[in-house]
């Protein structure tokens, strides 16, 4: 008998066993939530198949229709859904070119992603915008090429010590370590007049490429946005609704989130034939490019480079989709899941992976709704719109409805690329990282029958325990939830990173021969994504624990501590208010026991409302000192690479900024900082606590 079948007698028996009771209990449904006969790999098939036929980019007609299927998938199960439409200022290509010029001989590059034999979408090709970043600056640049590896801040620090002056370059960085706006940002900061990021064979190619592999074909482009900011960059901390206010585009420059230099994305065949061009000393070993690859050098030039780009800036119409489930017994606590609609091409794999699979989900929640479940607190499933370009559907929604997010949310979960290439990984804030772990345990492994995910996620990081990330990047429409208004979060995904990320390979094709040829693996990521949220949305008391937070809270006070010893900074008010915390968290077991004695409706909702609202202590009104929208002092991007994750991200800039200016008054910010993050971890335990000073 194999295990599935086992499984699924498991699952009748218990149907069996509560056929002459009125009310199953909640672990009842949510075993038939995952069981095999609940899913459907097929129905997800299609759902991906028909969403992504055409390219569509968020503010076109593609994906305005791509919005009417989730509605009316959302409306055929029976949840009560509509549109939230927001007016924003999203950018388009009108013109881009590059030329290459050398005392041999001049290159006029194309600038365009080759269509392969036999291509199935070759009739709507003509519909992929053209490789353009989204934000950037219009206007020309020409001047020597310096190749600029990353493109990170420590990366024009080797080329200082190189003796390279890049001023009045063209720097030539590749995709693959930082945000890509970060990289423009870094090189406008030491003097290049414009950039070209490449996409490097040795990090997305292979000896074979798409459609015979999954890797980057020489053309493929990475396009996407570099606007450093969150939401729509024209009403920034409120909703692009109407005739709303909005920053000029001076106010917006000034405000240091769009670029100021210009900049085209370019593909790897490109990439090594300007490559080959460039003179000067040889790059570092870890600077290389694949074994195939010329020797990469760092210029100066002697080839000159000039690269124009002109885009328009339009005021665009984007829609989110949001489902209600009302909760029976709660209905003003939400329990939320969100996925982004909006591709820059097909998005097979980024989104719309994860937007079949939250189809899968709702498709699930109608069937045990048949079999008579109701949540215990309400479920909102929400599809965003424009992610791609600043995570800005999301953001405006929650800008929107800010006050009464922050006093009903209990939980945010994203799922952004359902499928990409790997195994399963989640991350999340600290206290939710124990419900993660016994979803995956109960949730068979899409690529072994024999083992749990679970099973397979630790043996995959070769420990003891299972390792999950943080949230502190802003890649994601978690953002908004964890970093302005202080919601506890998840985002989970099979794998991290794929070859054809954001090219117009990223098609049904791609996941049909190397993503997920089965789809069990998008089975698989609704099952552990609806699992996690029907244990919040019905659990009598919240599935938190904050020893997990406290725990996590010291590890970063303990790095932090030996990155500054020596700079005179007290660390003991923050691991005094870690401590209290840590103390808060083990005396909710002993309120636990004491709700078991009572067990009243208004016990358990107070301690409740004290799991969610400590999460809320982890912000600050005033926000980060040079990034005021993010709130959180526990989790915010990294200030040179918006996808990095920061702990203490306020204390990290300070130090960042002493580091540089080395002057007292630098260095008694960081102590400053140093204090507020331990005055917010202090109110996190009063609160945990519900007791007054």
């Amino acid at each position: 008998m194999t295990k599935l079948t086992f499984f699924t007698l498991i699952v009748l028996a218990t149907s069996i066993s509560f056929i002459f009771l009125e009310t199953p209990p909640k672990s009842y449904y949510h075993t038939l939530f995952i069981s095999d006969s609940f899913s459907d790999n097929s129905s997800i098939a299609n759902h991906l198949y028909t969403l992504t036929k055409r390219p569509h980019v968020a503010g076109s007609q593609p994906n305005a229709d791509a919005a009417a299927y989730v509605l009316s998938i959302f409306t055929s199960c029976n949840i009560p859904s509509h549109l939230t439409s927001y007016d924003v200022a999203l950018t388009y290509p009108v013109s881009r070119s590059l030329t290459l010029k050398s005392s041999e001989k001049t290159i006029k590059f194309g600038l365009f992603q080759e269509i392969y034999d036999g291509d199935p979408y070759a009739e709507v090709a003509d519909e992929v915008l053209p490789t353009f970043h989204a934000y950037a600056r219009s206007g020309t640049a020409t001047g020597p090429v310096v190749y600029a590896n990353y493109g990170r801040v420590e990366d024009y620090a080797t080329l200082r010590e190189m003796g390279v002056n890049v001023s009045n370059t063209v720097v030539l960085p590749r995709y693959g370590k930082i945000y890509r706006g970060d990289i423009v940002h870094n090189a406008h900061a030491v003097g290049a007049i414009g950039v070209l990021i490449f996409t490097d064979k040795k990090d997305y190619g292979g000896e074979k490429w798409f459609p015979d592999d999954k890797w980057m074909p020489p053309s493929g482009v990475q396009v996407g946005s570099v606007y450093d900011g969150i939401g729509d960059p024209t009403t920034p901390g409120w909703p692009s609704t109407g005739e709303c206010e909005r920053l000029s585009d001076e106010e917006v420059d000034e405000g240091g989130n769009v670029p100021l230099i210009p900049s085209l994305p370019i593909s790897w065949a490109d990439g090594d034939a300007i490559i080959r061009t460039i003179g000067g000393k040889v790059a570092n070993v870890d600077w290389q490019g694949e074994k195939d690859s010329p020797i990469y050098r760092v210029g100066p030039g002697p080839a000159i480079a000039n690269l124009s780009y002109e885009g328009q800036q339009v005021i665009s119409t984007i829609q989110n989709v949001i489902a209600v489930i009302e909760g029976e017994e709660e209905p003003d606590r939400f329990v939320i899941l969100g996925n982004h609609r909006d591709a820059w091409t097909f998005g097979a794999v980024d989104p719309n992976s994860g937007t079949a699979s939250l189809l899968e989900i709702a498709q699930r929640l109608e069937k045990l709704q048949k079999r008579g479940w109701r949540p215990r607190r309400t479920i909102i499933l929400c599809n965003w719109d424009a992610e791609e370009y600043g995570v800005i559907g999301s953001t405006e929604w929650v800008e929107e409805n800010r006050e009464m997010l922050a006093a009903r949310v209990v939980t945010y979960l994203n799922v952004d690329c359902a499928v990409q290439a790997g195994d399963f990984r989640a991350s999340a804030t600290p206290q939710l990282d124990e419900l993660i772990i016994q979803a995956a345990q109960q949730v068979q492994d899409p690529d072994n029958s024999s083992q749990t995910i679970y099973q397979s996620w630790l043996a995959s990081g070769n420990d003891t325990t299972v390792k999950l990330g943080r949230l502190g990047g802003s890649g994601s429409d978690y953002a908004a939830f964890v970093q302005h208004i202080g919601a506890p979060a998840v985002d989970m995904s099979f794998g991290q990173g794929y070859p054809i990320y954001h090219s117009m390979y990223d098609d049904f094709v791609w996941m049909k021969k190397f993503g997920d040829p089965m789809f069990h693996r998008h089975v698989a990521v609704a099952s552990i994504w609806g699992l996690v949220a029907l244990r919040l949305a019905d659990d009598e008391v919240l599935p938190f624990n904050y020893l997990s937070y406290a725990y996590e809270l010291q590890r970063s006070a303990e790095y932090l501590e030996a990155e500054i010893s020596d700079k005179g900074i007290s660390l003991v008010p923050l691991y005094a208010s870690i401590e209290k915390l840590r103390k808060a968290a083990t005396r909710i077991k002993n309120d636990l026991k004491a709700l078991k004695a009572k067990r009243s409706r208004a016990s358990v909702r107070e301690l409740n409302d004290r799991l969610v609202m400590t999460e809320r202590a982890f912000t600050d009104r005033d926000g980060l000192s040079s990034r005021t929208w993010y709130k959180h002092l526990i989790y915010a991007p990294a200030k040179h690479d918006d996808y990095g994750s920061n702990s203490f991200p306020g204390i990290s800039d300070a130090v960042e900024n002493a580091k540089s200016r080395n002057s007292s008054d630098s260095w008694h910010s960081v102590q400053h900082e140093v204090w507020r993050v331990a005055r917010a971890i202090t109110q996190a335990s009063l609160v945990l606590s519900g007791r007054l000073t």
